[in-house]
């Protein structure tokens, strides 16, 4: 019952999520810090009071192991949201994290030294042909969106558009690799103490916060700029706030219910089936990004979509298990 239900939040946390990240990145490209210090906040705050209690709870891995793990996810996380600064659209967005398979196997054999099977770097090479495809693609398509610090575009010229591109591309290759190496060096942690997903959530979260007070003037502006918004009615509750603030506060709590989620699921499930999970949930938020919110998507993009997620599904090995499980099944029978 526990992992049907952590894999029922995943999507319904994970993909709702996607929805409001979408609607504040329409309006404000911008605004990744504050989407991510608010994120942060609130998790850290939830953890210091249901986790931690109140500080009374001692952690069961070392602050100094978490302070390490928190660097990359910080960096991480700063890395993916602030990528929409640059020119990068919603769907390649998606597509270039359900990469994090390339990263990982990179990184698995030159830390690890681990050698894998053909089928294997058969998948590596579909994802990562998947991903040169759509970030072509969207490459011939990138619009005149700002350039950082920059209100007026007009004199923005095609070099200067593609330029930024170019930098979210690499923000985004640089958060696939630190997500990686946090990866392998949190089964470390896990394989030294154990698992323990709530403190490592909250610590997590806890301990990247004073890192926002390099890009707190930004965080800061933003405040005052989503208070300017548009004051809608907030849905079932019935009192009227700005628009921005509103989605911000869906995005934190999606964000909370995904994220949790998905730290029950790696103690519930195999590492195969939390795959499988995550890159089913990533093809669900995909497609219902292009039609709800209708984003351009031609046939190379669906082309690169189908390499990345076939290559994936080869990765996890999901079709010789389900064969091994009916030819067990039979077996008994």
């Amino acid at each position: 019952m526990k992992e049907a239900l952590a894999i029922i939040f995943v999507f319904v946390g994970c993909c709702s999520n996607v929805v409001f990240l979408e609607l504040l990145v329409k309006e404000d490209p911008s605004s990744g810090n504050i989407i991510t210090f608010a994120q942060f906040l609130f998790i850290a705050l939830e953890g210091f009071l249901f986790t931690s209690k109140c500080g009374t709870q001692k952690p069961r891995i070392g602050i100094k192991d978490y302070s390490i793990l928190v660097v990359m996810f910080f960096a991480a996380s700063v890395c993916n949201n602030y990528a929409f600064n640059f020119n990068i659209p919603m769907p390649l967005h998606m597509i270039f994290r359900a990469g994090s398979l390339i990263a990982n196997m990179v990184m698995g054999v030159i830390i690890l030294k681990k050698k894998y099977t053909f089928s294997k770097y058969l998948s590596v090479f579909m994802i990562t042909l998947g991903i040169v495809i759509c970030t072509i693609v969207s490459g011939k398509e990138v619009k005149s969106t700002q350039p950082p610090g920059k209100e007026d575009a007009s004199n923005t010229t095609e070099f200067q558009i593609f330029f930024w591109w170019v930098v979210g591309i690499i923000l985004l290759t640089v958060a696939l690799f630190v997500s990686a190496r946090m990866g392998i060096y949190q089964e470390t942690l896990y394989g030294r103490y154990g698992k323990h997903p709530k403190e490592a959530l909250f610590y997590t979260h806890l301990l990247p916060l004073p890192g926002f007070l390099l890009i707190f003037n930004d965080i800061y502006s933003h405040l005052y700029s989503f208070a300017e918004s548009e004051s809608v009615p907030v849905p079932v509750l019935g009192f009227y706030m700005p628009k921005l603030y509103m989605y911000l506060v869906g995005n934190v709590l999606t964000q909370y219910v995904c994220i949790s989620s998905v730290y029950v699921l790696t103690t519930e499930c195999s590492s195969l089936t939390v795959t499988l999970v995550v890159t089913l949930r990533k093809f669900t938020s995909l497609l219902f990004s292009i039609l709800y919110f209708q984003n351009e998507f031609t046939i190379h993009h669906w082309i690169g979509t189908l390499l990345v997620f076939t290559g994936t599904l080869i990765f996890t090995e999901i079709m010789t298990k389900i064969k091994q499980s009916i030819s067990d099944k039979r077996k008994v029978e």
